[in-house]
Order: C-alpha cells, then structure tokens, then sequence
C-alpha cells in the first residue's frame, strides 16, 4: 500500500512493565472515519480473525490532541533534557 494511503498515522506497541504480557497499542488515525475504513479493509479484518484468541479485549478510546503551544514546549523540554 502506498505510504500515503495508510490509515494509521503512528502506532506505538507497549507492555506494562509490572506485567510484561499485558500489551497495549497505541494506534493514531487521521479521523474517527479513516479509523472506521480501516476496520474494514481486508487485512484487518484477516488480523481479527488470526488473533481472535490471543486479544482478551479491544477498547477504542477517543482523544484529542493538546493544543500546538503546549505541544511545542513539551518537545522543547524533550529537546533540551537530552
């Protein structure tokens, strides 16, 4: 797929670190709509059915992002901390 009709704009795999099998995917979408076509590409729905066992839930959360100054300062702190 071309890289600029990917549904997903970043995904950061986790694991809790006092419970190091208890994974957590952080995936972030364009839109709630892209989310929404992407559930239903095929690709997605063979994961769905492959990991049907292995995933004991899935939970969409909506967020929004902080605003961009807050943003920048973040970063900046990030920058200068290294």
């Amino acid at each position: 797929m071309p890289k600029a009709n990917r549904p997903v704009i970043s995904i950061f795999p986790m694991y809790q670190k006092e419970t190091p099998t208890a994974v957590r995917i952080l995936e972030i979408y364009a839109s709630r709509a892209v989310y929404e076509a992407h559930l239903k590409t095929p690709h997605f729905q063979k994961y769905k059915t492959t990991t049907l066992k292995m995933v004991k839930s899935l939970k969409l959360v909506d967020m929004d992002g902080i605003d961009t100054e807050t943003m920048m300062t973040i970063f900046k702190k990030m920058k200068t901390s290294k």
